[in-house]
């Protein structure tokens, strides 16, 4: 991850402005100016509106809510998704787990003001890439749980669950594993245990020194059989997130459920978040054509339940 290191682009605003119905900069709690989220609505579709949440990518110390790796999310809005990109503190300012407490707080705040923006509160799913898949990870394997949530942070009567994950190249399979993988495959620089590199930087010391709380910070970790259903994507080119974190991952969580709740799709000739093929209209597709089937089923087990 050493090697993102640059900025990311910020989202053109032609690609704003033609969105009519938008929320900037909504709070969702106040314990920092980064805790704010954007809403985005579809036009002329049906409410209350399933929500794709997004959380950005950059190395657990850069990135935005409104940078230029939001379109592809944004294209949900033409399948009828309203979209919330969310801001969270970044390392130079909290450590582990401060960014999944405010994830989870950030689910909460769009469930309980559901009917304020017309969302649906039973139809909400996760996405993000590199750092926002490792963040959506964690939401998706803790949930059941109750672990890593600040309740204190607002609407703690609230669910902070998620209905799907969809996990662009993030690294979940245990930080002290990615140099590893690194080194053996060839692909990439070894630098990911550096008291300098991303995730050492989110833990607050160098991961080599402190194992086993570095191994509480994996999603991997946390596999059970409660889990939502995940979509894991992943290049196989991968220098910055090895893609073995996506392997050994999905197989974790695939072990946990024992049936086919959990795709893994590993991409060949492709490298990391960034790589154009994360921009392809059929990629995103992909992902939306899985959000449907998943919430689409989610209605008929409802319907039979009742």
């Amino acid at each position: 991850m050493n090697q993102i290191m640059e900025e990311i682009p910020t989202l053109p605003l032609e690609v704003l402005d033609v969105i009519p119905c938008k929320f900037l900069d909504v709070p969702y709690c106040s314990q920092s100016p980064a805790q704010i989220l954007d809403i985005y609505l579809p036009q002329n579709v049906r409410s209350p509106y399933p929500v794709i949440m997004h959380f950005h990518g950059g190395a657990f110390c850069k990135g935005t809510k409104r940078d230029a790796n939001l379109e592809p999310m944004l294209r949900g809005l033409k399948r009828g998704y309203a979209v919330v990109s969310v801001g969270y503190r970044l390392s130079g300012e909290a450590h582990f787990p401060a960014l999944i407490y405010d994830a989870r707080a950030a689910v909460r705040f769009i469930r309980a003001n559901a009917e304020k923006y017309n969302l649906n509160p039973e139809k909400i799913v996760a996405w993000g890439p590199s750092a926002g898949g490792y963040i959506v990870s964690m939401l998706g394997t803790t949930q059941e749980s109750g672990l890593f949530e600040d309740l204190t942070m607002g609407n703690e009567n609230v669910k902070s669950n998620v209905q799907a994950v969809v996990d662009w190249c993030g690294p979940c399979g245990g930080f002290l594993e990615m140099d590893k993988a690194i080194l053996a495959s060839g692909i990439g620089q070894a630098d990911h245990n550096d008291p300098s590199s991303p995730e050492s930087r989110l833990m607050g010391f160098p991961i080599t020194e402190n194992p086993d709380k570095v191994d509480l910070a994996s999603p991997l970790k946390y596999a059970t059989s409660g889990i939502p259903p995940f979509l894991i994507q992943h290049g196989a080119c991968d220098a910055i997130v090895p893609v073995k974190q996506s392997v050994d991952f999905a197989a974790g969580l695939q072990k946990a459920v024992k049936d086919n709740r959990v795709i893994l799709e590993v991409v060949q000739n492709i490298g990391h978040h960034g790589d154009p093929w994360f921009e392809w209209e059929s990629t995103s597709h992909r992902v939306l054509d899985f959000l449907d089937f998943v919430l689409k089923k989610s209605d008929v087990e409802t319907d039979e339940r009742a």
